[in-house]
């Protein structure tokens, strides 16, 4: 979670600028089409088949994103780059058949011994080599390209899909196959979208050059005949029959021998990511780890992921193994089979040494054509496993985006208030996305300058009640209204330090150069992290290396530089002593006497600096709000707050606990 949720305008009150508004329309306008409705599995399919027809759903809710690339919502470049990587491709076939009647032209000189047509083909030589390098150097620079811009438009609608509405967040609290998504946004968008412009332009040059080739093998083949058991038989296009035939045993034996890559792939490819995950954990927990002493424990854990890591790249290995075995016999007998099948022909004297070497060139080209799936086949079962990865997170995108717009489960609406109340919770009711209710029917409406302390013992929906008001939580009925304009700022129990300078983790979410320095050290001096001021530039690891209580005074630091109409204190104490509570406590009131506070937590001492307490409870159909008293007297609206106390019979039942609920706090 982050320090700040803000409604409706930026935390320092301004409007976005011209180019940050730029890049919020452009991310909105980067995918506008509804998600897919979601496909529900045969009932009669087998759990095999069911795992099938997910896997081919996955593939196909790439593509549904992925080619709106090429749409009028995509890239105004797609098309032409497309259109000029198809011409440089066959552009690359036409250099590729010059070479050949190169090779013809050179060896038939040769065998004439002429030496001045072998000067002239060697200058030729030059040029047609300059061109083919040209046109392949210029086909890499477009077809990279066009790598690089889809990539950039598919990771820029993932991501802006990703952060809207918090959704980032409530991927946490929702089940689907979308552990990690920021290795799978970062590595494996990368290969779904680099790999298939690889495979599209090497399926396309693979069919010009074997189309091309296999004119030329026909042409100058012609029919072969073989006498046989004293008949004589004739075979047309004999080359044609051989590259055919071979690339026919070639690709059948790398289908069966690598039939099990994709899945082996996809394997090896989730260990990985699980891998990184854990080492990702361990660090960002290095502290926890380190004061309890955990590290065995952590190589344990680490060992056995590892070791998992291993045993799919051995699984993997052996697959290499095989497919390497077909690719690499079929690479050295390539080229002696055209020669052999030539020989009779040429010792007969009805073909020419250069039409043999022709011949021969030819045979490769076509081989190498035919043998396209032969070489990439790990390539594609590896794109196979990353496409689905990317697209089980665009899935579970797609049902909170179904959620938003569908009343079936039920959304939390946000709205303004009437009259001078600055936040009222309408019946509001928090539910988890199954349905399971967290918090019912809390009716409560704040003041401005109210300061409430929201209380209840552990698990009884307080950090979940504040989530929803700050709009993190969207699942539940009723509505939760803020006074118009005025501005939010939450304070959560980790606060988050962004990477960079001192002075950048004090500023945010604002710019580092909205206040000056001499603001920035006033605000760290009032916390009591003057200490600091002398490192205010300095960029290192301050999540690592600030304490939690120096992270929360500094999320303290951060509220009178923003200077909010509203604020949220979601256990921003905890980490602090007593004392250093209670100096936080006086600064905020002294600093920002008008604001608005809603305080979560466990201490008692807490109530001094609060003018109102409600209390939550847990139940079995979901916590209540039983009870709500002013700590401090004063004159206030009658019926402000409380559905309950309308209804005495609540409280006499809010007398009872229920140990066997299991409400998250």
């Amino acid at each position: 979670m982050t320090d700040a949720k803000l409604k409706p305008k930026s935390v320092d009150g301004t409007e976005p600028d011209g180019a940050e508004k730029s890049r919020q329309e452009k991310a909105s306008t980067v995918e506008v089409a509804l998600p897919p409705d979601a496909i529900q599995p045969d009932p009669e399919l087998t759990p095999e088949e069911t795992e099938q027809a997910r896997k081919r759903y996955l593939l196909k809710r790439f593509w549904i994103s992925a080619r709106r690339y090429w749409s009028r919502d995509g890239d105004k470049f797609a098309w032409p780059f497309s259109i000029g990587l198809l011409a440089l491709i066959g552009m690359n076939v036409g250099f590729q058949y010059g070479i050949n009647l190169w090779n013809r032209g050179i060896f038939d000189a040769i065998e004439r011994h002429d030496a001045g047509t072998v000067y002239f083909l060697s200058a030729v030589f030059v040029p047609l080599v300059l061109g083919t390098v040209a046109i392949v150097t210029v086909q890499v620079a477009v077809r990279m390209m066009i790598q690089r811009r889809w990539r950039s438009w598919l990771t820029s609608a993932v991501i802006a899909r990703w952060l809207a509405n918090g959704r980032y967040y409530q991927l946490n609290l929702i089940g689907g196959d979308h552990k990690n998504p920021e290795a799978r946004i970062s590595e494996d968008l990368r290969i779904a979208t680099e790999a298939p412009v690889d495979f599209i332009a090497g399926v396309i040059s693979a069919f010009l050059a074997a189309s091309t080739f296999i004119v030329v093998l026909w042409t100058i083949g012609g029919a072969l005949t073989l006498p046989i058991a004293g008949w004589t038989v004739t075979i047309p296009g004999f080359l044609v029959i051989t590259a055919v035939l071979y690339a026919a045993i070639t690709s059948s034996s790398m289908a069966v021998i690598g039939r099990y890559f994709v899945h082996v792939s996809e394997a090896k490819n989730q260990a990985e990511a699980e891998f990184r995950y854990t080492l990702t954990h361990v660090r960002e927990n290095g502290e926890s780890i380190a004061l309890l002493g955990g590290e065995e424990e952590e190589r344990n854990d680490l060992d056995k992921t590892f070791a998992n890591v291993l045993r799919q790249w051995a699984l993997l290995a052996r697959q290499h193994m095989r497919t390497t075995l077909v690719s690499h016999g079929s690479m050295l007998i390539a080229p002696v089979v055209p020669v052999l099948l030539c020989a009779p022909k040429f010792l007969e004297g009805s073909m020419t040494l250069g039409q043999v070497m022709q011949a021969a060139s030819a045979f490769a080209i076509v081989q190498g054509a035919f043998g396209w799936l032969v070489d990439n086949y790990p390539r594609l079962a590896d794109w196979n496993a990353c496409a689905r990865r990317i697209a089980s997170l665009m899935m579970s995108l797609d049902g909170l985006e179904r959620a938003e717009q569908s009343d079936s489960l039920g959304r939390i609406k946000h709205g303004e208030t009437e009259g001078e109340a600055m936040l009222s919770l309408n019946d509001l009711s928090v539910s988890l996305d199954d349905g399971t209710a967290v918090v019912t029917e809390t009716r409560v409406e704040i003041e401005p300058g109210e300061r409430v302390l929201v209380a209840g013992e552990s698990g009884s929906g307080k950090s979940t009640l504040v989530r929803a008001i700050s709009g993190l939580w969207p699942w539940g009925s009723g509505s939760v209204n803020f006074h118009a304009d005025r501005r939010l700022f939450m304070l959560p129990q980790r606060p988050y330090i962004p990477s960079g300078t001192l002075r950048r983790a004090v500023a945010y979410p604002g710019a580092v150069d909205s206040w000056t320095l001499d603001k920035i050290k006033a605000a760290l001096d009032k916390v009591g992290l003057d200490y600091l001021n002398d490192k205010i530039e300095e960029e290192a690891p301050w999540d690592q290396t600030l304490s939690g209580g120096e992270k929360q005074r500094l999320a303290f630091a951060r509220l009178l530089l923003h200077h909010p109409d509203i604020i949220v204190l979601d256990e921003a104490t905890s980490a602090l002593d007593e004392k250093s509570q209670d100096k936080m406590m006086h600064m905020v009131i002294d600093e920002l006497p008008d604001v608005t506070i809603i305080s979560v937590a466990h201490r008692a001492e807490l109530e001094a600096f609060h003018s109102r307490k409600i209390t939550l409870e847990r139940r079995k159909g979901g916590a209540k709000l039983v009870s709500d008293i002013d700590l401090i007297p004063r004159r206030r609206k009658p019926n402000l707050l409380v559905r309950v106390l309308k209804n005495p019979s609540v409280l006499k039942e809010g007398t009872s606990s229920h140990k066997d609920s299991t409400v998250p706090e």
